[in-house]
């Protein structure tokens, strides 16, 4: 046994022990081993070699703006003291959920260790949307997040469901979405988001076909899309350009109303509604309309 801490002083897990002993031989240093307040998890707090930590590959993308902020703090307190969660999938290699920022930032500073919360349960990779609070998902990324760990789990579980996922992507649509922004990044997913959110559920199905489900999903979004741009195309060159305007027109050709109590299908919904889009009269609309639910509405999300 090493000469870590241990709060409370009992017997350590295996698996725990095993962790600690695999940081010591990496070049880490393990400064205690505790169980969380909570659920009695078993987790170890140690400073993890810098070259050693990464990111989880399905999280979102970088913000290097984010990054370099953090790091202005960061060297301006001369002080890092928000530790990272880790996991560690392999030896050597130690993977951050919810730390992409706050890594990059201390990697920038040349620091050659960083203080983790190292989690000998791997499954906590996955619950990313929950852990990441160092900088507030808009919808494109946690979209984007959502459709990669999707990818992942599928491979890696092939015969779990969709629906045993439900914390891990907080919502069905976040996954139907994640395809469309990995075409196009500029998709109009504020837009279509209140559509999706009441229609787009958790499958019952395996995740393999739950993929298959999803990409079909994708495609009458999709559809459903292109003749949007139609009409807000028409619309624009009546001289009605609004940033509201998308959501105007599929607020008013949605086959989804407030008061209904049983919601067709996912399939019914988007095609109904692209059906509604080719007949929109767009010579009816007024800026002022379009104004007016702007304000009732709100702005669209990004």
């Amino acid at each position: 046994m090493g000469t870590w801490a241990v709060f409370p002083a009992k017997k350590i897990p295996g698996k725990t022990e095993a962790l600690a002993e695999q940081v010591q031989r990496d070049g880490g240093r393990v400064l205690g081993i505790f169980q969380d307040p909570v659920g009695d998890h078993w987790h170890l707090f140690c400073l993890l070699p810098i070259d050693r930590v990464e990111a989880t590959p399905y999280q979102r993308d970088l913000s290097r703006a984010h990054a370099k902020r953090l790091q202005e703090v960061i060297r301006k307190i001369d002080r890092f003291v928000d530790p990272i969660v880790a996991i560690s999938p392999a030896r050597g290699l130690y993977w951050t959920p919810n730390g992409h920022h706050r890594l990059a930032a201390l990697r920038n500073l040349k620091g050659k260790f960083v203080p983790a919360i190292l989690i000998p349960d791997e499954e906590v990779a996955y619950q990313i949307l929950a852990l990441n609070t160092e900088k507030a998902h808009n919808l494109k990324e946690k979209s984007l997040e959502v459709i990669r760990m999707y990818r992942a789990l599928a491979e890696k579980a092939p015969r779990d469901r969709e629906e045993d996922y439900a914390f891990q992507f907080e919502s069905g649509h976040f996954i139907t979405l994640g395809l469309l922004y990995e075409q196009n990044r500029r998709f109009a997913g504020g837009a279509f988001g209140p559509i999706l959110r009441r229609v787009d559920r958790f499958l019952k199905i395996t995740l393999p076909k739950g993929l298959e489900e999803r990409g079909r999903r994708a495609d009458l979004v999709r559809e459903a899309d292109e003749v949007l741009a139609d009409v807000v195309g028409r619309l624009k060159k009546r001289g009605l350009r609004h940033p509201y305007v998308k959501n105007f027109v599929l607020a008013r050709a949605t086959p989804l109303t407030r008061a209904r109590k049983t919601l067709p299908s996912f399939e019914v919904t988007f095609r109904k509604l692209t059906e509604n889009l080719r007949d929109f009269d767009a010579a009816k609309v007024r800026y002022e309309d379009i104004a007016r639910a702007a304000l009732m509405g709100g702005a669209p999300a990004s």
